[in-house]
C-alpha cells in the first residue's frame, strides 16, 4: 500500500519540477527578446521587431505591450520603473498563455512542500526579523566577510545560492541580458528570504528527488545547512559533490532546511551575481523582509590580481600580454574591466544618494577597512543590520584574522587580515596596475583608492594607497 502511494508522489514532484523549468524557459525566452529600456527623453534607439518575427503570432500577441517598448543602446538602468512594469505585464500575459496551453491548470494547488513553507510563520515577530544581503563581486573578500554572519547561531546563512541559476539558465548575449538575469536573480532572492528554498530545486542539476539533493553548491559554507536537524544521518554509497566541512551528513533535505530557516531569528545571504542595486527596490519595499544591503567593494587592482590567480584560465589574454611585452592590451578586455568597475560604481552612487526606498537600508564597506579592523567593522555591520553581535562571532574573528599564516586554498577565510590585504601590491606588475587605474579611475576615486604614479610607489609599503573615510561608509 505504501509503495503504491509513493509512486504518484514522485510523479507529482517530477511534474512540478518540469513545469517550473518549462515556465522559466518560456518566460526567460521572452525576457531576453522583448525586454527593453525606455530612454529618459523617449528617443528610439533600436527596435526588437527582428526578434519578434521569430516568435509564433499567438505568443507574440500574448506578450505585446503598449506602448511599444524600446531597447536603449547602452542598456541604461535609468528607466527601471518602466522596465519593471513591462516585466509584470509580460509575466501576467505569460501566465494567461500557460493556462490556455494547459501548462498550468487554473486553480491548481501548490506543491505540498511549497504550500507548507508559505503557511508557516517565522519564529520572530514581524518587524523584528532582519534580512541581510551581502552584495559583492568575485574576489572582494565576500566569503570572509560572509563568515561574520555565518558564525552567529541565530542567523540562517546561505552561501551563493544564485550560482545554481547562473549554471542552469542561459541568457542570450546582448544588451538586455544583464537586466533579464538581474530580474530573475531578484525574484529568486525574494523567495529565499521568505525561506522558500524550494525555489532553487528547478535549477539544481540533477534535480532533487523527494526534496533531497547532494548538489547544493558549497553546502559546507553554510553552518545552518550542516547543523541539526538539517544534518541527517550519513548515507553510505551516496555521492555528495558538496558536503559539510566538519561532520558527515546525508543529502540535503530541502524541507528540513526551509523549516530551519523559519526557526532562525534572522537571515543573511551572500551573492556575487546580483550586482545592480536598483533592481532590489521591490525587496527593500517588501514589508515582510526589512531588508539591509551591505555592498562590499575592494581595490580593483587587488581584485584583478586575485582573479588572475583564482581563475587563471579566463585571463590567458592578460598573461600573454604581460609575457610578450606588447604595448596594447586587447580593447575588448579593457572594456570588460571598465564595465565591471562602472557597474559597481553606479550601484554605490545610488546607495550613497539614499533614495527614499533605500534610506537606512544601505551600507558601503571597503574590504581593506574590514581587513585592518575586522572586529570594529563587524560591530558596525551588525549595528547597521539591527542585530546584536554575539561573543561567538567575536571569538571567530579573533581566531581567524590573526593567524600566523594564511589558510590554504584560494577560498580560505583564515588569514592574517591586517597583513594580507596589501599583498597584491608586490605581485602585480606596474603596467597592469596602470591599465586598471586608467579603466577604473572614477570608481577608485569614489572609494578612496589612490593611484600609484610609478612602480616604486606601488611597492612602497610606507605609502598608503587608501584614503581614510571613517563613518562616511555607513548611510
Amino acid at each position: 500500500m505504501e509503495k503504491s502511494l509513493a509512486v504518484p508522489q514522485e510523479r507529482r514532484d517530477c511534474v512540478h519540477s518540469l513545469r517550473m523549468r518549462s515556465k522559466y524557459a518560456l518566460f526567460l525566452a521572452f525576457v531576453v527578446v522583448v525586454f527593453v529600456f525606455i530612454e529618459k527623453e523617449n528617443k528610439i534607439i533600436s527596435r526588437v521587431s527582428d526578434k519578434l518575427k521569430q516568435i509564433p503570432q499567438s505568443l507574440a500577441d500574448a506578450n505585446s505591450t503598449d506602448p511599444v517598448l524600446i531597447l536603449a543602446d547602452n542598456a541604461s538602468l535609468m528607466s527601471l520603473s518602466e522596465l519593471d512594469s513591462a516585466f509584470s505585464q509580460m509575466q501576467s500575459r505569460l501566465h494567461n498563455l500557460s493556462l490556455q496551453l494547459g501548462m498550468e491548470p487554473e486553480g491548481e494547488a501548490q506543491a505540498p512542500a511549497q504550500e507548507e513553507a508559505q503557511s508557516q510563520p517565522a519564529s520572530t515577530p514581524p518587524g523584528q526579523r532582519r534580512h541581510v544581503l551581502l552584495m559583492a563581486t568575485t574576489r572582494t573578500g565576500s566569503s570572509f566577510v560572509g563568515e561574520f554572519f555565518n558564525q552567529q547561531g541565530n542567523i540562517f546563512y546561505l552561501f551563493e545560492p544564485l550560482w545554481h541559476i547562473e549554471r542552469t539558465v542561459s541568457f542570450e548575449q546582448g544588451r538586455a541580458s544583464a537586466a533579464a538575469s538581474a530580474l530573475v536573480y531578484r525574484d529568486v532572492l525574494q523567495q529565499l528570504f521568505l525561506c522558500d528554498l524550494y525555489v532553487l530545486e528547478p535549477f539544481i542539476n540533477p534535480p532533487p528527488e523527494a526534496h533531497l539533493t547532494p548538489f547544493m553548491f558549497r553546502r559546507g559554507s553554510s553552518r545552518s545547512l550542516c547543523e541539526d536537524p538539517v544534518c541527517t544521518p550519513f548515507v553510505k554509497k551516496v555521492f555528495e559533490k558538496y558536503h559539510c566541512r566538519d561532520r558527515r551528513c546525508g543529502p540535503l533535505n530541502v524541507t528540513l532546511a526551509a523549516e530551519a530557516c523559519r526557526r532562525k531569528d534572522h537571515m543573511a545571504l551572500k551573492a556575487v551575481r546580483m550586482r545592480q542595486l536598483e533592481f532590489l527596490q521591490p525587496l527593500a519595499e517588501d514589508p515582510r523582509l526589512d531588508l539591509r544591503v551591505i555592498q562590499l567593494v575592494r581595490d580593483p587592482r587587488a581584485v584583478l590580481a586575485s582573479r588572475m590567480v583564482a581563475f587563471a584560465g579566463k585571463y590567458e589574454t592578460w598573461k600573454k600580454w604581460l609575457e610578450e611585452g606588447q604595448d596594447q592590451l586587447q580593447e575588448e578586455e579593457v572594456q570588460r574591466l571598465r564595465a565591471n568597475c562602472e557597474s559597481i560604481r553606479l550601484s554605490a552612487e545610488l546607495g550613497l544618494r539614499q533614495p527614499a526606498w533605500l534610506r537606512g537600508r544601505y551600507m558601503l564597506v571597503r574590504y581593506e577597512d574590514v581587513a585592518r579592523k575586522p572586529l570594529q567593522k563587524a560591530r558596525e555591520m551588525y549595528r547597521f543590520a539591527g542585530i546584536p553581535l554575539t561573543p561567538q562571532v567575536e571569538d571567530w574573528i579573533q581566531k581567524n584574522t590573526q593567524a600566523a599564516r594564511d589558510g590554504s586554498g584560494i577560498y580560505s577565510t583564515q588569514k592574517n587580515s591586517s597583513e594580507q590585504f596589501e599583498k597584491w601590491r608586490f605581485s602585480i606588475p606596474f603596467k597592469l596596475a596602470q591599465v586598471v587605474q586608467a579603466a577604473c579611475a572614477p570608481t577608485m576615486h569614489l572609494f578612496g583608492y589612490k593611484l600609484a604614479g610609478d612602480a616604486a610607489s606601488l611597492t612602497n609599503r610606507s605609502l598608503s594607497l587608501l584614503e581614510e573615510r571613517g563613518t562616511f561608509w555607513v548611510t
